[in-house]
């Protein structure tokens, strides 16, 4: 663990970015530790010109979209760790460094039998930035699990504890999207995973493929390794082509509103939620509309999935950006639903 602050010039964050866009932080500090944190805090009050800079926290960069110059002050968050932090008579209380792969981190919990995040398997990304967006996948979010987390308060220099009304999460949202961003940075994740636990099969995808695999009664690990599955078949690597996952998030519209969808294409995707209202599946709209496969010279809807965006090489913030408004166009010309999209744009 290191204790010593390196603050670095002009850095560029090409392979720090799944969409893998050239972007130059104008100064860049990788956080491996508290006393980091103390450090730089320190620094913020005594330099004026670094204070002024706004801040982005940098987890494994799988839900940005990046300029091509950042006047920035980018904190990438390298802070590792994973162990079993106490017990309960129904929970297992799990925690994770920031740093920590999510999905590896995933597949820890497995491997030492605490279960429960196996539908958010294969998710890219930081444990860090699971709680920021409130990742889902497959019928769950992840702030169902959600016992609590610490963060260094840039401001006060002080660490402060989120529990899950603190964090006021939202469909791949919360507090820490809405609020000053920048000032807080996640230091670690603690969830409180069932001892009691139940497989979550709602979505016809994981029991298509688990029928696939002649699996009757799956286990957490089986649920996981078919979620692995889905997301490989559908889903660009990264590695390979630059993308950020779902580009959009999927709209919610009221039962109004769907029903007057469902009467004019009556194969329109849509979900019934807990409130009553509906919500609709964005990839059938942007396929609907004549959108998937469709390339441009440097940036493209990915063939197998049309809410995936993905780098055909050489792509900027500025060409995402003006796919993506295409695309939320023509959905809202046609269906009249206005998609919104789920990575943020810096």
């Amino acid at each position: 663990m290191k204790s010593e602050l390196l603050l670095q010039q002009n850095v560029d964050l090409h392979s720090l970015n799944t969409f893998g866009i050239h972007s130059h932080a104008h100064t860049y500090a990788r956080i491996e530790s508290v006393s980091q944190l103390l450090a730089l805090h320190q620094l913020l009050n005594n330099d004026v010109a670094l204070r002024k800079l706004p801040r982005l926290i940098l987890g494994g960069g799988s839900n940005l979209v990046l300029s091509d110059s950042l006047p920035h002050l980018v904190l990438h968050m390298e802070i590792g760790g994973r162990e079993l932090q106490a017990e309960t008579e129904d929970h297992f209380i799990v925690r994770a460094g920031s740093g920590e792969s999510w999905h590896g981190f995933v597949l820890w919990t497995l491997a030492q039998n605490y279960p429960g995040l196996e539908n958010l398997s294969l998710i890219p990304g930081t444990v860090g930035a699971a709680p920021i967006q409130n990742i889902g996948a497959y019928g769950m979010e992840m702030q169902e699990y959600f016992h609590s987390l610490r963060a260094f308060d840039l401001e006060s220099g002080v660490i402060r504890i989120f529990d899950k009304q603190a964090c006021e999460f939202a469909y791949r949202d919360s507090v820490f999207k809405r609020t000053e961003p920048g000032r807080f940075v996640i230091l670690d994740v603690n969830f409180a995973l069932p001892k009691k636990w139940q497989a979550r099969l709602t979505y016809g995808d994981i029991a298509s493929q688990l029928r696939e695999s002649n699996i009757a009664v799956p286990t957490a690990m089986d649920i996981s390794q078919a979620v692995i599955a889905i997301r490989q078949s559908k889903l660009p690597d990264p590695a390979e082509i630059g993308n950020v996952g779902s580009f959009f998030k999927n709209p919610i519209v009221s039962r109004e509103q769907r029903d007057r969808l469902m009467a004019l294409y009556p194969a329109c995707v849509s979900y019934l939620q807990s409130n009553g209202d509906y919500k609709l599946a964005a990839g059938w709209l942007i396929e609907q509309c004549g959108w998937k496969g469709r390339r441009y010279e440097t940036v493209g809807v990915y063939e197998r999935q049309a809410l995936v965006l993905v780098n055909l090489g050489g792509a900027t913030g500025a060409d995402v950006r003006v796919l993506a408004e295409e695309i939320q166009v023509d959905v809202l010309n046609r269906f009249g639903v206005k998609l919104e999209v789920e990575p943020v744009f810096v």
